[in-house]
């Protein structure tokens, strides 16, 4: 009996329709329409599955395709069986449809849910719309950071200028004294030569006496500059005894008349990460912290130690050197040392401090990936101590002191222009100049200046930076018009860097005071380079 369903001994169904032919092809053109329909539905869900991958439940568009499939069979069994009665074959494709269609059905019904939850279309615009406000108030929160964050290095600046006005304020007494004891020791060397001028041996002991006196005028004029100057951190290696050692007469006078400077040996191979002029700065005013601190008197002791590790619980392990500040002074109690480095605390009178000394050393410390520890008991001194970073790189070379063992420059069959508003400057550039056999046309101010190089070419050009009209600047933008490969020295006693950064970076500067063999050899570079 089962046999007969599979073999077609049953006459197919559609015997009862043969009466009617319509009826007949009316069935077989449905079924084809609909088993062609739902063969294709699959076809398109297996396609976009493929390439959706994000869509969320893609599984179920499996199952769907399998169900429409199956019933697209049954339609292609309903046109056989009307002419092959194979009733056994229909009944199986019709029991694969129906175990689909459960399956379907059943995996359906508990993710009717989450499909309900989906944001629809409106929902996701506003999530768009509510994504784009939040956005637009992070851009604006940023605005407003980077604009506090400007204002900050702004005040940062102004208060590091201050401090360095703060600086040289404390100064000014000790420094005019020097200054007119440099004075003394030129014009005193000067009057005995234009009184002595058959001595020849005595003259050369005179003139060496005021140069001396100069270079230490020199020396002195220079750090003040450097005080003056506004820049930025410039985080470069250091070498610690040299910059101890060309400030120390700057901590001396800080601390004199009262108290004393005590600097240990510090080896001169310990090179530190550092701003060199912050440094400096930082330094020198622990050191008036530490002579406000003995009005009585007493002693200033600087000394520098290697450590290695872990030198501070805020610091990564590494190598250090340990540069100390300490005075036998009055100490701080244990309030005024845990509000020590706060900006603007101080505890001296109105007029005698801003209270950023401490406060200013510390941020260059932390600045330089370092910190700063304070050691105080009252009526015991204090110990500041900077721990700085050991920097692996050597520091870059000054030129100062190459002009020395420098040969002799000849400067014959040359024309150089000096352009110059100080009579007395401009004329012993001149004479230098001359003696190195040059050729020199003076000018006095920028304007007569141009006019003399527009008239004859010189092969080089030197012209202060801070005249009236023209400056140094102005010239050389002027010259660049006519004689762009011309070259220009620019000679400066500016302290302004920031102004004197417009001019053409390859136009040379040199800052005045200089020595003469310093000027030739900057001159003979310029023209053969």
């Amino acid at each position: 009996m089962l046999r007969a369903f599979w073999n077609g001994s049953y006459a197919p169904h559609g015997y009862c329709l043969f009466w009617d032919p319509g009826l007949i092809w009316t069935h077989i053109l449905a079924d084809l329409i609909i088993a062609g329909s739902y063969f294709s539905i699959p076809i398109a869900l297996v396609i976009l599955v493929r390439r959706r991958r994000d869509l969320a439940f893609g599984w179920v568009f499996w199952c769907f395709a399998t169900f429409i499939l199956a019933c697209g069979l049954t339609h292609v069994m309903s046109i056989w069986t009307l002419y092959q009665g194979v009733y056994g074959l229909e009944a199986l494709v019709k029991v694969v449809t129906a175990a689909a269609s459960v399956a379907t059905a059943v995996l359906l019904w508990p993710l009717l849910p989450k499909a309900i939850a989906l944001p629809s279309a409106e929902k996701l615009q506003l999530a768009n719309f509510e994504l784009a406000a939040l956005i637009r108030e992070r851009d604006s929160a940023l605005e407003a950071l980077r604009a506090q964050v400007d204002r900050r290095e702004q005040a940062e600046e102004a208060l590091r200028q201050s401090q360095k006005l703060e600086a040289v304020g404390q100064l000014t007494g000790g420094i005019a004294h020097d200054f007119n004891n440099l004075l003394q020791a030129i014009a005193g060397n000067l009057e005995l030569i234009t009184g002595k001028p058959d001595q020849p041996g005595k003259i050369a002991t005179w003139g060496a006496n005021a140069l001396k006196a100069v270079a230490r005028g020199r020396a002195l004029s220079g750090q003040l500059l450097a005080f003056s100057r506004r820049q930025k951190l410039d985080i470069t290696s250091v070498n610690l005894a040299e910059l101890i050692r060309g400030s120390r007469e700057l901590i001396e006078r800080s601390v004199a008349p009262l108290g004393k400077v005590r600097i240990e040996t510090i080896d001169s191979s310990w090179n530190v990460e550092a701003d060199p002029l912050q440094l400096e700065l930082a330094v020198l005013n622990l050191a008036f912290n530490a002579r406000d601190a003995m009005p009585d008197g007493g002693t200033l002791t600087i000394t520098a130690q290697r450590r290695v590790g872990e030198v501070a619980p805020e610091l990564p392990e590494g190598d250090y050197i340990a540069l100390s500040i300490a005075d036998t002074g009055t100490g701080m109690p244990p309030e005024v040392a845990a509000r020590a480095l706060e900006p603007f605390f101080t505890t001296k009178e109105v007029g005698r401090g801003t209270g950023m000394g401490l406060s200013m050393a510390f941020g260059v410390m932390r600045q330089s990936r370092g910190s700063l520890k304070i050691d105080t008991q009252p009526g015991r001194g204090t110990t500041i101590t900077l721990l700085l970073r050991v920097s692996e790189a050597a520091p870059s070379l000054a030129a100062a002191g190459e002009a020395e063992a420098g040969p002799m420059v000849s400067l014959a069959g040359r024309t150089i222009a000096v352009i110059d508003d100080d009579d007395e400057v401009r004329a012993v550039m001149a004479d230098v100049l001359r003696d190195a056999g040059a050729e020199v046309v003076e000018a006095s101010d920028g304007a007569e200046g141009v006019a003399a190089a527009q008239a004859r070419v010189p092969d080089l050009m030197i012209v202060d930076y801070a005249m009236p009209g023209l400056t140094g600047a102005d010239v050389a933008r002027q010259i660049r018009g006519f004689a762009p490969r011309l070259p220009i020295l620019v000679v400066t006693g500016f302290a302004d860097s920031a102004a004197l950064d417009t001019i053409d970076a390859e136009i040379g500067v040199l800052r005045k005071p200089f020595e003469s063999r310093e000027l030739l050899r900057r001159v003979a570079e310029m023209l053969d380079g």
